[in-house]
């Protein structure tokens, strides 16, 4: 009878395979249903970029129907910066070029990691992506991981791949990707 429900146990556990569910970020489940702003909203990784896309006027955007791929870096990332960096972009008088670095982590697409490791080996290990903020970076793997390499040769690493959103997807970086200068 154990032999009977041992078996019965793994026919079930076996029989379908279990369905993606988005990862946790930022200690809060991601929702597929819904938006990128919503999300990230509830990742408490991401308040530094939740609080320049308010500032940059941009929330509505992606919380737009999209598609959007958003390369959204951690508040860990934004620490990187030089001391005060943030500070100076969120203030108004610099709303432009903080609308550009953001613009600069968003793809008009919605690009899965395996898409992006499928373009990279067909470019040959390196494929140019361009962005809704007219940035061309550079995506790549590195030891199984994607990686994009921004216009100031920075390289970003992406942490957690694959966040499905309503309108798109987030992959969670561990760098701020910078336009060239």
């Amino acid at each position: 009878m154990k032999a009977i429900r041992i078996a019965a146990l793994l026919a079930l556990t076996t029989a379908a395979p279990a369905l993606a569910e988005n990862p946790m970020v930022g200690g809060a489940p991601m929702m597929e249903d819904m938006n990128i702003v919503e999300n990230a909203m509830n990742s408490k990784d991401h308040t530094t970029l939740v609080a320049a896309v308010q500032a940059a006027g941009l929330a509505e955007t992606l919380m737009g129907e999209g598609p959007f791929t958003v390369f959204a870096p951690t508040n860990e990332a934004f620490a990187k910066l030089p001391a005060g960096t943030v500070e100076n972009l969120l203030k108004p008088e610099n709303k432009e070029m903080l609308t550009k670095i953001l613009t600069c982590h968003v793809v008009a697409a919605n690009a899965m990691a395996a898409d992006i490791q499928k373009m990279i080996a067909d470019d040959g290990g390196m494929h140019p992506v361009k962005t809704v903020g007219g940035c061309e970076f550079t995506a790549m793997v590195e030891d199984g991981m994607v990686k994009i390499k921004d216009g100031q040769g920075n390289v970003a690493t992406v942490t957690i791949a694959d966040v499905k959103q309503s309108n798109g997807v987030i992959h969670v970086i561990d760098t701020v990707l910078l336009p060239a200068m």
